[in-house]
């Protein structure tokens, strides 16, 4: 399976960090440390922090929370479809018994 990984060096804040990744999460794995780099900039230019590290910590918390949000609504939306399935089911039953 190893041997399946790419060898890869990104950028996050200035640092180079060499990582094995399958083929195919490449570009994620770039596009994500781009976003990376991208916020930690806007949030030099807004906010005043010591070091490179306040900048990443609040960029982690703020990714974080994104996907914490999203994966609450998905469980939403998967609770709403599940019970949507639950209830066409028994209606189906319903009709069907009554035929």
């Amino acid at each position: 399976m190893s041997k399946d990984l790419l060898n890869i060096s990104v950028n996050i804040a200035g640092r180079s960090y060499r990582m094995k990744v399958p083929p195919n999460e490449e570009k994620i794995v770039r596009d994500a440390a781009n976003m990376i780099n991208n916020k930690i900039a806007e949030y030099q230019q807004s906010y005043d922090a010591n070091d490179r590290q306040d900048y990443l910590a609040m960029v982690t918390l703020l990714y974080t929370t994104e996907y914490l949000k999203k994966e609450s609504a998905q469980e939403t939306i998967s609770d709403v479809v599940q019970q949507s399935i639950v209830d066409i089911e028994t209606e189906l039953e319903e009709i069907d018994t009554s035929s």
